[in-house]
């Protein structure tokens, strides 16, 4: 009944697993973190108990029920465009699914009754990738991605953590293989081991969390990315099978997709709030993307 109201309120998948401590994830997060791959993102260290376990997240929790939102574009930017991850492109996405999660929440009260739990995109201590792959709506590739063998990587990952029993799904095998395209692609090499990013070499880390300068050394490497980046996803043999979105909230402006290299260099304050008004881009704000698109113009 919940995945049925999930596929109709326009999620791709949703999988169910049992709220409990992320036994195989907790030495792994321990390790990335004392390696510092998470850079200047110190809210990664911050919760470590409660990203590893919802009971303490939502009391008395019995599941996660994870969900998939497609956001592959039908039209992408111009070729001679500094580029934007697509997962930006329209309305910013923490507002759209949000909505969809309160929705599916407030159906299962009706459905069943007094039922507690919360719903989570991406802005709390959640593992989302480690959830949904314990639901088996994928597995973690080497690009440390989400994947799916029907629809590739291009979605974003929610969940709701609710004290509620159901009934659990099971992981999916991975079908990554000998496949070493996201690895050798990368521009920045941050994909140090198969499984493994370290985030303070990640484009998207240094376009979008970095609040300093970007370091020198990387100069000539950012392969005209402005704000995140798509080239693990890109490459990857799984992503043939994406299909576009049928979200009209994620459509973008048509300014977006026509502007030029010239066109971004002279992007004014005002031209921003317009094409970027209600999108994830705002987060790095007029001055960082600016600070970006210099460094990709020296």
């Amino acid at each position: 009944m919940i995945k049925t109201e999930a596929k109709r309120l326009g999620f791709l998948s949703c999988g169910i697993s049992k709220a409990e401590f992320l036994e195989d994830e907790a030495p792994r997060l321990e390790k990335w973190l004392n390696q510092n791959m998470h850079g200047e993102m110190h809210y990664m260290e911050n919760h470590f108990d409660k990203r590893l376990d919802p009971t303490k997240l939502v009391e008395d929790s019995k599941s996660v029920v994870s969900l998939l939102l497609n956001y592959f574009p039908s039209e992408e930017q111009n070729k001679d465009a500094f580029k934007i991850s697509k997962y930006a492109y329209g309305m910013d996405y923490h507002f759209v699914i949000k909505d969809k999660l309160k929705s599916l929440l407030h159906f299962i009260k009706d459905e069943i009754g007094e039922v507690q739990g919360r719903a989570f995109v991406d802005s709390a201590p959640v593992l989302d990738k480690a959830w949904a792959a314990k639901s088996g709506l994928g597995w973690i590739g080497k690009h440390s991605n989400l994947l799916t063998q029907q629809v590739g990587s291009f979605y974003f990952i929610a969940e709701l953590i609710l004290d509620l029993e159901l009934e659990y799904d099971h992981p999916v095998t991975d079908h990554c293989g000998t496949c070493t395209a996201c690895i050798d692609a990368c521009p920045t090499q941050a994909i140090v081991e198969p499984y493994v990013v370290d985030g303070s070499k990640c484009i998207s880390y240094f376009t979008i969390e970095l609040k300093n300068e970007i370091p020198s050394t990387f100069q000539g490497q950012f392969d005209d990315w402005m704000f995140g980046c798509d080239v693990c996803q890109d490459v990857c043999p799984w992503n043939r099978f994406s299909k576009s979105h049928q979200e009209p909230l994620f459509h973008p402006q048509p300014e977006l997709l026509s502007m030029t290299k010239k066109d971004w260099e002279e992007i004014t304050e005002d031209v921003f709030k317009k094409i970027f008004k209600k999108s994830a881009v705002k987060r790095t704000k007029y001055s960082g993307l600016q600070r970006n698109i210099k460094f990709l113009s020296r």
